[in-house]
């Protein structure tokens, strides 16, 4: 079956979405984006595999969704008062359990985007532009507020120091992702760099 119909409004239940989501992201833990199929949802889930084309459009669009749904929130959501705050109150959204399973999922969907297209459009589509939209708030609130500089170099840089220092905790130190590694990650290298500080 080719992935080419367009996704449209569900009709299942919300708690029957999460379940289905959930088994989603337990094929990908256990078999990989690149091994993971269609048939093997609809069998997980006793769903049809028509039901996950006619819902979801495709096997992209599914575990990018699942992938969403599995985040624990909307940066956005996040307004502490202080920039500090605010990035602290980001890493404390997932415990440490959480965090070392989500950085092995999200290190193996990264891989699988470099030669799958479709996977790379949604999950930029779905995950990037939100999260960079909910960053420039945060960073927009703390510039308001006068705690960081509007022409400050690094500014430009807040998403791509935050998902560095959770991306590379497992290449470079062979451990994850923790609250207390990112929080200090936090105050000694993303704040200064903003100027902000720490005490």
């Amino acid at each position: 079956m080719t992935e080419v119909a367009a996704p449209r409004r569900s009709r299942i239940t919300p708690e029957r979405e999460a379940e289905l989501y959930e088994a989603v992201l337990d094929l990908l833990r256990e078999v990989g984006y690149d091994a993971l199929t269609m048939d093997a949802v609809a069998a997980r889930t006793k769903s049809s595999k028509a039901t996950l084309y006619r819902q979801w459009g495709g096997k992209a669009q599914l575990v990018v969704k699942a992938l969403r749904h599995g985040k624990p929130g909307h940066v956005d959501e996040i307004d502490t008062g202080s920039l500090r705050g605010d990035l602290h109150a980001l890493v404390a959204m997932e415990d440490d359990c959480t965090m070392e399973q989500n950085s092995a999922l999200m290190r193996g969907v990264a891989m699988a985007m470099h030669h799958n297209e479709d996977l790379r459009q949604a999950f930029r589509e779905q995950i990037i532009d939100p999260d960079m939209g909910g960053f420039q708030q945060v960073v927009q609130r703390a510039v308001d507020r006068g705690e960081v500089r509007p022409d400050c170099p690094a500014l430009g840089f807040l998403l791509h120091m935050m998902a560095g220092g959770f991306a590379v905790r497992a290449l470079l130190d062979d451990r994850p992702p923790t609250q207390a590694f990112l929080t200090s990650y936090i105050d000694a290298v993303v704040l200064p760099a903003l100027g902000v500080s720490t005490h």
